[in-house]
């Protein structure tokens, strides 16, 4: 083998080396923009539960204990600045209390036509933006792992193709309003709006 071979060798695998080691670092990059598209959508569907939430509780369909529990839990979240883990599972078990109250549907049928319709109209917003919230956490959840498992990768640590970049955070809270449902279990949550009775309560 002559040296003009061996020379055409190793600039070819230096190409193919090149052209390998940007196409991860392209892939990363995209991945990390993955992440953060998630992140804010998650936070949106956060902010809007809270909305929600606090307009649940200052509607008057609930009890004052139960809506004072609730406004608090919503206005913790929201104060919260960046989503925190704990603020969020606050207000999914204060949801879930107010939710699960013992004739809750009878109570609302109580109310008559106009209130009625009210009441309604805020359970499937909330029932609309829990569900988002769930999605949105899973889809962000994924892009996560995705990520991780892209930066453990050798070649990515060899040549710190990472960056300043931080690592990202797993999201994880409860977000299941049905009573006993298993934490993270959004996609278990019930129709209120459909006429059937509330979580916990006897057909």
């Amino acid at each position: 083998m002559n040296a003009l071979t061996v020379t055409i060798i190793v600039v070819a695998a230096a190409i193919l080396v090149g052209v390998y080691v940007s196409w991860r670092a392209g892939r990363l990059d995209r991945l990390h923009t993955r992440v953060e598209t998630a992140r804010a959508s998650l936070d949106a569907a956060l902010v809007r539960r809270s909305s929600v939430a606090l307009e649940l509780a200052a509607c008057g369909l609930l009890d004052p204990a139960t809506s004072l529990l609730l406004a608090g839990a919503a206005h913790d979240a929201r104060a919260a600045g960046e989503p925190n883990e704990l603020a969020e599972s606050d207000l999914t078990r204060a949801l879930r209390a107010a939710l699960g109250q013992p004739g809750f549907r009878a109570a609302l049928a109580e109310l008559g036509r106009g209130e009625l319709g009210r009441g309604d109209e805020l359970l499937a917003e909330l029932e609309a933006a829990a569900h988002q919230v769930f999605l949105a956490r899973r889809f962000y959840n994924d892009a996560v792992a995705a990520t991780r498992d892209a930066r453990r990768r050798w070649l990515v640590r060899l040549l710190r193709l990472a960056g300043g970049a931080p690592q990202p955070e797993f999201f994880e809270i409860d977000d299941s309003l049905v009573t006993g449902g298993a934490e993270g279990s959004g996609a278990d949550m019930l129709h209120f709006t459909s006429g059937g009775d509330a979580p916990g309560e006897v057909a």
